[in-house]
């Protein structure tokens, strides 16, 4: 479904992701976890081409999106939920999914976001910038999947979300999986949530992937390790 060929990024002269590589299946999760700076984001936003890639390749079901602006990349089938939700504060809940229809050519918010997101429903005539953290997470993945995506990124959506609301967050997106078949990247600090979701883990340091585990072998000492400070 989605590969990521020898990626390098670059800030200036500074190289941030290096040679990257990975490939995620159709219905699968993976979950891409390091300390802050190691690359993460970056990497996530040149996945989204929000930043430029230095060289390699991203392809989306065999076709190459390095190169592409984002808009044509949610044409071809991904979807991001960036660091930080990046929500509409001023838009109501309603009109904030209703900004991820428009590849659909209609308003209306299908009834299984709501489904998944039920607290949504119950407030989606609220302001965007009226909901707490954890509600804002919730909306800023009903939107994406408002795209109807084949591949949805997930940067650190723990950050900031108290543990009741991770554990239904991480309910949810096991849940999509299993309405969708949808792929999802996750990057991530936290490693329980990176357990809950994940088919595999991998680790990022200095812009390159060190270690990786299927969930049901993973060395839970070893990459807990890696991500101490």
């Amino acid at each position: 479904m989605f590969e990521v060929d020898r990626l390098c990024v670059s800030y200036g002269q500074s190289q941030v992701v290096n040679e990257v590589s990975f490939q995620a299946a159709p219905n699968e999760t993976v979950a891409l976890m390091g300390r802050n700076g190691m690359g993460k984001s970056t990497l996530f936003k040149a996945l989204m081409g929000v930043l430029p890639t230095r060289s390699g390749a991203i392809r989306l079901e065999g076709t190459e999106l390095a190169g592409l602006p984002s808009h044509r990349r949610v044409q071809r089938g991904m979807a991001y939920v960036p660091q930080g939700r990046m929500i509409f504060p001023a838009l109501t809940v309603m009109e904030n999914i209703q900004t991820g229809l428009e590849k659909s050519g209609t308003n209306r918010v299908p009834d299984e976001l709501f489904e998944l997101f039920p607290v949504l429903f119950e407030m989606r005539h609220r302001k965007g910038g009226n909901l707490s953290g954890g509600q804002q997470q919730q909306l800023a993945i009903a939107r994406a999947l408002a795209t109807d995506p084949a591949v949805l990124l997930l940067d650190e959506p723990t950050e900031g979300i108290q543990p009741s609301i991770i554990k239904e967050i991480a309910q949810a997106l096991n849940e999509i999986r299993k309405l969708r078949r949808i792929t999802l990247i996750v990057s991530e600090q936290v490693l329980s949530f990176a357990l809950a979701v994940a088919d595999r883990i991998l680790v990022l340091e200095r812009g390159r992937i060190i270690h990786e585990d299927r969930r049901e072998d993973a060395d839970v000492a070893k990459i807990t390790g890696y991500l101490s400070v």
